[in-house]
């Protein structure tokens, strides 16, 4: 969609939304009419306006996930005309306003389909899949005292530059949403590499790749290279963090041969 041109009046909006009570029960789409949408509104604002309404027609309001709105949480994310996060690239639901949308525009949003997602209420996935994945092996275990010196280990500033960007992941699940496979590699790599590249994380680091692929694998499809998670992701996160964890995975598959070959002859 191309940019809207520059609104200064009040703007009516179309909504059809993907409304379901619980996973057990079957889901509609439901359209409201939305009259008196700021430009100046994020998407989640408009959203609060419509459940506002709802609720005093005592109606059940729309459930959706959200938390900080600035952009950092992840919380926030679903479906806007078939794109994960909406129009705009580089952004997250919460950071997306209304002005990019044009007066009588018809939305429809609907929750990340994945099944490695599954569907708790309205907009509302269960993300724990990621949680998984970080507990098989995205964290860093050392020893407790004091705080060494911080210049103790030099970091050569590409390499922190690349371990940086790929911490810019926040975990929103878009990555997956518009994967056609639903794979989580783009997440997987980004919450991997940004520990595998740095001198801290090479004690555990294959194991740390191991765990985390394998994990993934058993929630999310095999990633074929559509890159529609590097364009969908609101951190612009580059594929480029799939192809070294892939680099890894093999490595760290052939280090746990030659183990298991030097332990039983």
């Amino acid at each position: 969609m191309s940019d809207a041109t520059t609104h200064t009046a009040a703007m009516r909006i179309t909504l059809t939304v993907w409304r379901q009570p619980s996973p057990d029960v079957a889901g509609k789409f439901e359209t409201y009419d939305v009259p008196g949408v700021s430009p100046d509104m994020s998407f989640l604002e408009m959203l609060d306006v419509v459940n506002e309404r709802l609720m005093h027609d005592g109606k059940e309001p729309i459930a959706f996930d959200h938390d900080c709105r600035e952009g950092i949480c992840g919380s926030c994310g679903f479906m806007i005309n078939g794109q994960a996060h909406g129009p705009e690239r580089a952004t997250a639901t919460c950071q997306l306003h209304m002005r990019k949308f044009r007066d009588g525009d018809h939305l429809t949003i609907e929750p990340w389909r994945a099944a490695g997602f599954p569907l708790v209420k309205d907009l509302i996935v269960d993300r724990s899949s990621f949680d998984r994945i970080i507990e098989s092996g995205g964290y860093i275990g050392v020893g407790t005292g004091g705080a060494p010196d911080g210049n103790l280990i030099p970091i050569p500033k590409p390499v922190a530059d690349a371990s940086m960007d790929a911490a810019a992941c926040i975990g929103c699940g878009a990555c997956v949403a518009a994967c056609p496979n639903g794979a989580a590699q783009l997440f997987t790599s980004a919450k991997m590499q940004h520990l595998n590249l740095l001198p801290q994380g090479q004690a555990e680091r294959w194991d740390r790749t191991i765990g985390m692929v394998e994990t993934m694998e058993t929630y999310f499809g095999s990633c074929t290279n559509h890159r529609e998670c590097e364009a969908a992701c609101p951190k612009s996160i580059s594929i480029d963090f799939i192809a070294l964890m892939n680099k890894d995975y093999a490595k760290a598959q052939l280090k746990q041969r030659r183990l298991i070959g030097q332990s039983f002859p």
